[in-house]
């Protein structure tokens, strides 16, 4: 009996709190609406590094997910790394603020922001 794994979902999600916390930044911004950019870039302990901004638009290029209520834009070449990644956040004592939950992910390092493929 041979077992398959599942196929990564094409997309990224957000969980509510996650999107809470967006709006609320996009609204102390003094905005009315933003898109939240989600990237990659190169460094950190692991090699990549999670990129998270707020943007009056996505550019032409981006790949655009809604989800929640928010709108997500991802360059095209930070979405090879990012699909299937769920955005989270945490708060509390010991919250990290948001949290990526990367399948494609092969190790990261201990403060979250960090991984390698």
């Amino acid at each position: 009996m041979t077992t398959q794994t599942q196929p990564q979902p094409l997309t990224i999600s957000i969980t509510d709190a996650a999107a809470k916390h967006v709006r609320q930044f996009i609204q102390n911004a003094g905005k009315e609406t933003g898109v939240l950019r989600v990237a990659v870039k190169g460094g950190g302990c692991s090699g990549l590094t999670y990129v998270l901004d707020i943007a009056e638009i996505a550019a032409e290029t981006d790949k655009v997910i809604v989800d929640k209520g928010v709108t997500i834009a991802v360059d095209k070449k930070s979405y090879v790394f990012l699909a299937g990644t769920e955005l989270d956040y945490s708060g509390g004592l010991n919250g990290k603020g948001f949290t990526f939950q990367n399948p494609n992910a092969k190790k990261a390092c201990g403060c979250g922001t960090s991984f390698a493929v």
